[in-house]
């Protein structure tokens, strides 16, 4: 990737110190011997004045490239480093197939993500794996949203057809057809990829959230395909599908006196538990104007505030922590899963809403806290949950759990505070998400975008990069827009 303020030779040593410091064990595509070349050639360089956020980022990537694997029909990203029981075929697990694409997106190979996704759709003799629908997801809301970083909007055009046949299979599948919930969809929390947790079961067909905000991202961006390919009707039908998805999540499930969204628990009634799932309308930007009294429990140290992470349960709930420990348990302890979907959720709040309730200093102190997690036996680690006081990661040693690829990490650098927002048209838009005053520098160099090479620095006195004081915005090497303090700023380009 071609880059225009930082030299690649400034950031090897974190891939080989990563390499030197962790047994290679199982090893696919790209080896760790690789693993700096192919991360020069396709991640952007970033740097920052946190050094833990700024090593984080680097690490990611280098994990990431540990999960793209050959197969015979074509290259995936998997989950698990290594084989588990309830994967598909080749390890595959669609779970955070969205959160794979989100992170990934920012590189500038895309080559592999296409076979991907082509992966669900044919790995079965040319049919969709078995296992597709193992776990909830929003695929096509993140192939939308890869489209507006690649520019490659063909690819998606082209699975418009797979689209609507996958979401025609998932409201045959969980859509909720009678009683008080009707027009909903219920997941098991296990098939949320949640299980373990206070309001959800293994077994029992609760409404939550989760699947039906992903549903109503799944019609909207449908919507938005179908639009873009000149198929006006079904444009319009997925419209109206995701409108009154969006009326029934609000009106039923939305507890009045908790102030807050929650899964149900029997046919009629609501859990009496907040959960971070319940934030994840606003990942997606379903909620209208005036449930904002939600985020009051985010930074509430009762509530989700923790001091190793964001919780995945209110802390004052009497079963908070209460399934014990070791089955992958949802009732309070930090998944990096939820903290990605809950840091999207607080991004768009602070972007889209009015509210008094979280800063960007919290969006802030959320990311560094994140990246602190980061850490095991004085090594860089990712694994799948970890205690929220202690930080203490929650599979031991099991060796299912190293380098686990389960969320992201580099996109909410990326999108939140460096702040590249992702958009159709011609137009590059960074707001950075920093509070004023936080870090005096920063440069996030060679991002493909529109298969262009984009810069995005800011410098508070300009003697950092030379440039002169402000944020500034560099298109192929050349500036096309800056403003003097750190905000919003919009530049056209021509492709």
């Amino acid at each position: 990737m071609t880059t225009h303020l930082l030299k690649s030779d400034t950031f090897a040593h974190y891939a080989d110190a990563f390499s030197a410091g962790e047994p290679e064990g199982v090893v696919n595509l790209i080896p760790d011997a690789k693993a700096w070349q192919w991360i020069s050639a396709n991640a952007p360089l970033f740097e920052c004045p946190d050094p833990t956020i700024q090593k984080i980022y680097y690490y990611r990537w280098w994990t990431f490239r540990k999960h793209i694997k050959q197969t015979p029909v074509g290259r995936i990203v998997t989950e698990f480093i290594t084989p588990v029981r309830h994967a598909a075929s080749h390890n595959a697990i669609s779970c955070a197939l969205g959160h794979h694409l989100a992170e990934g997106r920012w590189l500038a190979d895309q080559s592999f993500l296409d076979e991907y996704v082509k992966f669900w759709f044919i790995a079965n003799n040319g049919q969709p794996e078995p296992k597709f629908h193992g776990f909830s997801s929003w695929l096509a809301a993140a192939l939308v949203d890869r489209a507006n970083v690649t520019g490659d909007w063909m690819f998606v055009e082209n699975m418009l057809d797979d689209l609507i046949a996958d979401f025609a299979h998932w409201k045959q599948e969980r859509r909720i057809e009678d009683g008080p919930h009707a027009g909903l969809y219920w997941q098991y929390d296990v098939r949320d990829g949640m299980e373990e947790s206070i309001t959800g079961s293994r077994k029992i067909q609760n409404a939550r959230p989760t699947i039906s905000t992903y549903m109503f991202a799944y019609a909207r961006a449908i919507a938005t395909i179908a639009k873009r390919a000149g198929r006006e009707d079904v444009a319009h039908n997925f419209e109206d599908e995701a409108q009154a998805l969006k009326r029934r999540v609000q009106t039923n499930l939305w507890d009045k006196d908790a102030q807050f969204f929650k899964a149900t628990v029997d046919a009629k009634h609501l859990s009496d538990a907040r959960e971070a799932i319940d934030f994840i309308p606003w990942t997606f930007n379903l909620p209208d104007a005036g449930y904002e009294a939600a985020w009051k429990q985010l930074p509430d140290p009762a509530g989700f505030w923790a001091p190793a992470g964001l919780t995945t349960a209110e802390r004052r709930h009497p079963k908070f922590r209460s399934n014990g420990v070791g089955r992958c348990e949802w009732d309070g302890a930090c998944w990096p899963f939820a903290t990605s979907q809950t840091v999207d959720a607080m991004a768009n709040v602070l972007r889209h809403y009015k509210q008094d309730f979280i800063t960007r200093q919290y969006l802030l102190e959320s990311i560094q806290i994140y990246a602190k997690a980061h850490h095991k036996d004085g090594h860089c680690y990712i694994g799948e949950y970890h205690d929220e006081v202690t930080g203490e990661w929650l599979k031991g040693d099991n060796p299912r759990s190293d380098f686990y690829n389960h969320s992201t990490y580099a996109d909410l650098v990326i999108h939140h505070l460096v702040g590249l927002v992702a958009r159709s048209d011609n137009v590059i838009e960074v707001d950075p998400l920093l509070p004023a005053g936080a870090w005096p520098w920063f440069c996030l160099d060679g991002v493909s975008y529109h298969g262009q090479s984009v810069t995005v620095l800011w410098d508070e006195t300009g003697e950092r990069y030379g440039r002169g004081k402000g944020l500034r915005v560099l298109l192929n090497g050349n500036e096309i827009g800056q403003r003097a303090n750190l905000g919003r700023l919009e530049c056209a380009f021509k492709k």
